[in-house]
């Protein structure tokens, strides 16, 4: 009979290999992404950034090239870049014409609203109002708040978009103790949707603590520095070439993942085009 520790040690082997060997990658659709995706496992899980600089049809007309590949595709439909429910109702068409069963919606993080969809919610609503049905729609989470939201809002506006989703997946942290306690919390709220953790890919420290800056990232910056202080932040930071690798989230999270009470359903990985070194390193941490 195998004891706690033992069993802990299995618990955390099957985590990780649960968590890498089903991982979504998320890729904007740049002039890169062609070569990115040749990178990946044939079939796998890609999940396409609306761009502020090339609006949603080009996140559309990226779905269609990679599900032709073979890919299983999910599109971000955000909010704010969709003109109005005509246009809705065209992106959905091409999306379920190429055969896409999955699609995310987030708010969009342009300024300004392209036309009357202010809100995830807003496009929720309508998107359950057209005739076309997709089998999973994933809202966001945020393990560390919003830059602009107050907690109690972003409380408010998860429950009001809960019926008409079927998962969620959190914003980039590097803390998995933050993401654990995230979800208690959301847990104790009654919200029970599968959660899809998101977390940073590998690349340059100095290009990924750039992007934390900007998509909002708050305390979890700090993670990279306080697990070991600023002196082992910067020995870490030369030792691995100032490459970083989410070894410390996978090995964090992986045995929970087993834990139905956690509901850990995989993770999203934010690869921001950069997938050559992320399965190197993915298919690495599955054979050891």
């Amino acid at each position: 009979m195998a004891t706690e520790s033992e069993s802990k040690t299995i618990a955390d082997v099957d985590g990780v290999e649960i968590l890498l060997s089903n991982a979504r990658f998320e890729l904007m659709p740049f002039e890169s992404f062609d070569e990115e995706i040749t990178h990946l496992p044939d079939g796998a899980t890609i999940a396409i950034t609306t761009s502020p600089q090339l609006g949603i049809d080009r996140t559309v007309e990226k779905t269609e090239t990679a599900v032709a590949q073979g890919y299983e595709v999910v599109p971000h439909v955000a909010a704010r870049y969709v003109e109005d429910r005509e246009h809705l109702e065209e992106i959905a068409r091409r999306l379920t014409e190429a055969g896409v069963t999955d699609v995310f919606v987030p708010g969009g993080d342009r300024e300004e609203p392209a036309g009357e969809f202010e809100s995830a919610l807003d496009l929720l609503v309508a998107l359950e109002e057209t005739e076309y049905e997709f089998e999973e729609v994933g809202i966001t989470g945020y393990p560390e708040g919003h830059a602009f939201l107050d907690d109690e809002t972003l409380r408010e506006s998860m429950a009001r978009k809960e019926p008409y989703a079927t998962y969620i997946v959190t914003q980039l942290c590097y803390d998995p103790e933050t993401v654990l306690e995230w979800i208690v919390e959301v847990r104790d709220r009654g919200v029970d949707l599968p959660v899809e953790v998101g977390i940073p890919g590998v690349m340059k420290y100095q290009r990924l603590l750039k992007i934390s800056q900007k998509v909002g990232v708050g305390d979890s910056i700090q993670f990279l520095q306080k697990t070991t202080g600023i002196l082992g932040f910067v020995r870490q930071l030369i030792g691995s070439r100032g490459t970083y690798k989410p070894d410390k989230l996978i090995d964090g999270l992986a045995p929970y993942v087993v834990d139905d009470a956690y509901d850990i359903r995989g993770v999203h990985i934010y690869a921001f085009n950069q997938t050559s070194d992320l399965e190197s390193w993915r298919l690495d941490r599955l054979r050891r």
